[in-house]
């Protein structure tokens, strides 16, 4: 089988958009799930429901992959998983590094389903001595002064940082340094990486914000009395009444902080 450093996806060359790429994976889950269920085909509509999209963006989306399906019988199961496997590379090996091993590098570690998708984890690398030589996941530790080598021996070309965010830049820089040309960045920060270098972060307390945010709209359109809170603001006090608290106060109501702060 071939390894990550001898073939890319042709996707690029191919001129399949980003978005549509980001998608592929969407429609792979749903394939397979019907695959597992031993489903022979599937109906443009059927997919699109279960993958979270349009029939539309669908039937466009697998344009660009050649694929039409057949008038009144829909796509051959096996075969779009198949396809949508070998566009996005999962045919071949692809070895991985998982660098910081925390909690989450070490659930990550524990995560069956990159081997079920052609990711294998070559290496657990962490900046603690104390962690060297510990197994997690049945692979042991490897310090962090010896991630070029491992990323040459094991011809790595996608690395994952699960680092604290003050060493995720550093740890990039060697990764790249080293030949490793995909990162996916569990840290929260942004990476700055040259060209050619791709990058895809993943940063779960943005997409808790971004629920919240959705959450306090829903909150917000109850009306007062049918079953939700009166979410209104209070008004603010007349400037001049906030200007006569603060006049002649050289603290707050706690010693230290003024009762009305600068804007």
């Amino acid at each position: 089988m071939a390894t990550g450093r001898t073939h890319r996806p042709a996707t690029r060359s191919r001129g399949i958009p980003e978005a549509t790429v980001a998608r592929l994976p969407l429609y792979l889950r749903a394939l397979t799930a019907l695959s597992e269920r031993s489903v022979p085909t599937v109906s443009s509509e059927e997919l699109a429901a279960a993958a979270g999209v349009n029939s539309a963006k669908l039937r466009k989306d697998f344009s660009y992959l050649g694929s039409y399906g057949t008038r009144g019988v829909g796509y051959d199961v096996e075969y779009l998983v198949y396809q949508i496997s070998r566009e996005l590379g999962l045919t071949q090996d692809w070895p991985v590094v998982i660098v910081g091993i925390g909690n989450l590098g070490a659930a990550l570690a524990n995560y069956g389903g990159f081997a079920s998708r052609g990711f294998r984890v070559a290496a657990l690398i962490d900046a603690d001595p104390s962690m060297a030589g510990k197994p997690v996941a049945g692979i042991p530790v490897q310090h962090t002064d010896d991630l070029e080598a491992i990323i040459e021996e094991n011809g790595v070309s996608i690395g994952v940082i699960a680092t604290p965010a003050g060493a995720a830049q550093q740890v990039c820089d060697r990764l790249v340094a080293a030949g490793v040309t995909s990162i996916l960045n569990f840290a929260p920060t942004v990476l700055s990486v040259p060209e050619g270098v791709d990058v895809r972060k993943v940063d779960l307390s943005i997409e808790l914000q971004i629920l919240a945010f959705h959450e306090q709209r829903k909150a917000g359109e109850e009306a007062p009395g049918e079953g939700g809170a009166d979410t209104t603001p209070p008004a603010a006090p007349p400037a001049a009444a906030v200007r006569r608290r603060g006049e002649g106060s050289e603290q707050g109501p706690d010693g230290d902080v003024p009762a009305v702060m600068p804007a």
